[in-house]
């Protein structure tokens, strides 16, 4: 069937909580794919704020925009995220990410994917990561309740930190993912996906992430949901925590 093209639609997100220590440094791809058998156009547009007063008055804000294009064989998927923060009316810039992936379905449950990404995070003193890769995703179910995927990607890596000397590394790494999706019923699903980076040249240097997604279906396009984030970093930023966390719970709005 093919969709209707309505980019005149509004479509928006607003995060209602969030308690977060996590600054994001492997972007969760998985969670952001939307499941439509439909062609065209489709896509979710988040906006989150937070407001804390104590010694000095904090107020964050940050939009995460995820639009994908499909057709029968194809997927484009671009995500953009830029995060502000003022402290006592002084403008920072903390974190900023794209990331545009392409995938191919070579066979009924095999697709290559191809990928590149660039961020910035003044929290964990990333002045800049860019990445660029490319491998295969396995489907390893065909129920439509449950759907179980396996993912495999060669990346490279090139990365500038901000310390007192900046440091700046290449890398050659494996991306290795497994996610799965459990659709209980028509308003409730829980999507998870655990991440494995490790580099090549040293295999004691290795990143993973994890998030799970706990979403009940409020309206048709409109859903409540509650996420959980955790990575850890084997040799993180000097003066950054190996482990890191998010918990957030929000609204999100999504068009197709």
């Amino acid at each position: 069937m093919q969709k209707k093209n309505h980019f005149k639609n509004k479509f928006f997100g607003v995060l209602l909580i969030a308690v977060h220590a996590l600054q994001a440094q492997i972007i969760n791809v998985e969670s952001l794919r939307m499941v439509t058998d439909t062609t065209g156009w489709s896509g979710t547009v988040q906006l989150q704020a937070s407001l804390k007063k104590n010694v000095n008055e904090q107020f964050k804000i940050g939009n995460h925009i995820h639009i994908q294009y499909k057709l029968p064989k194809h997927l484009f998927l671009f995500v953009n995220h830029l995060g502000f923060e003022r402290i006592d009316g002084s403008d920072f810039t903390n974190d900023a990410m794209q990331h545009l992936r392409y995938n191919y379905k070579f066979a009924k449950k095999w697709t290559a994917e191809a990928f590149i990404q660039n961020q910035f995070n003044a929290v964990s003193k990333i002045e800049y990561r860019r990445l660029g890769g490319m491998g295969l995703r396995w489907k390893l179910t065909q129920s439509e309740k449950y759907k179980f995927y396996l993912g495999n990607h060669v990346m490279y890596e090139e990365e500038k930190t901000k310390e007192d000397i900046p440091n700046y590394n290449t890398a050659w790494r494996n991306s290795a993912y497994l996610s799965f999706s459990l659709y209980f019923n028509d308003h409730t699903s829980l999507i998870s996906t655990t991440y494995f980076q490790p580099n090549f040249q040293n295999f004691n240097d290795y990143r993973t992430s994890h998030q799970s997604a706990l979403k009940f279906k409020v309206f048709k396009n409109l859903a409540f949901v509650t996420t959980f984030n955790f990575a850890y970093d084997e040799f993180p930023v000097t003066g950054i925590p190996q482990k890191e966390y998010e918990l957030s719970n929000g609204l999100v709005y999504t068009f197709d």
